[in-house]
């Protein structure tokens, strides 16, 4: 079932998407953990229509990452100049460099009457809803935060303070799981995705209809 806080319906039937009306926003948010990431691979093949908006950056690329797949690389002055430009849909500054999401990449891909999904921190998926109001706001939870912390541990990846301070983030985004229009637990992967797709699918239908 899927939960759109006092209401559930099933799932809705697999239907082709047509194009005749304009592309929605999707924005999704969840905890460092939850599985965010692989919920979007699972879906993007499965939804011809939706296309990922890639984030801008000023951090340097890492091993076998490719400018414009992973991330658009920036400098630091070229960044800047487009926040003075006001050129960010959305963007912040996390450890010493600035990630953001080009709203021209965005609107483009809307206008030619495509869906896009953003991957966002909760501070930026804030700013995009401010910003476009009909966004469709998404919050992926983990079914426990042991359960998250479990996982955190799993990856193997960050020290015992920083996963100290994951968690301790997860608990203040956790609280703000409610400013969203749905949520998705992800306690079994599988039924996850099945729920995520089930919220694009119903959007896309109300567009539609609407259209």
């Amino acid at each position: 079932m899927v939960h759109f806080w006092d209401y559930e319906f099933s799932r809705i039937p697999d239907e082709g998407v047509a194009v005749n009306r304009q592309g929605i926003l999707f924005v999704m948010t969840g905890a460092s953990g939850v599985g965010k990431d692989t919920i979007r691979r699972e879906i993007l093949s499965d939804f011809p229509n939706l296309v990922y908006s890639v984030s801008a950056t000023t951090r340097k690329p890492r091993q076998n990452e490719i400018d414009g797949r992973e991330y658009l690389f920036l400098t630091k002055k070229k960044f800047e100049e487009m926040i003075r430009r006001s050129e960010f849909l959305e963007y912040a500054e996390y450890v010493g460099d600035y990630y953001g999401t080009p709203t021209d990449r965005v609107v483009r891909a809307l206008k030619s009457q495509k869906d896009v999904l953003l991957e966002l921190e909760l501070s930026g998926a804030r700013q995009v809803k401010k910003a476009m109001p009909n966004a469709v706001m998404i919050f992926v939870a983990p079914p426990t935060l042991t359960e998250l912390e479990r996982r955190l541990r799993g990856r193997g990846t960050d020290t015992e303070e920083k996963i100290a301070k994951r968690l301790e983030r997860a608990r203040e985004e956790i609280r703000s799981a409610k400013e969203f229009d749905y949520l998705v637990v992800n306690d079994i992967l599988f039924e996850a995705v099945r729920e995520f797709s089930a919220i694009l699918r119903a959007e896309c239908q109300k567009a539609e209809k609407m259209a």
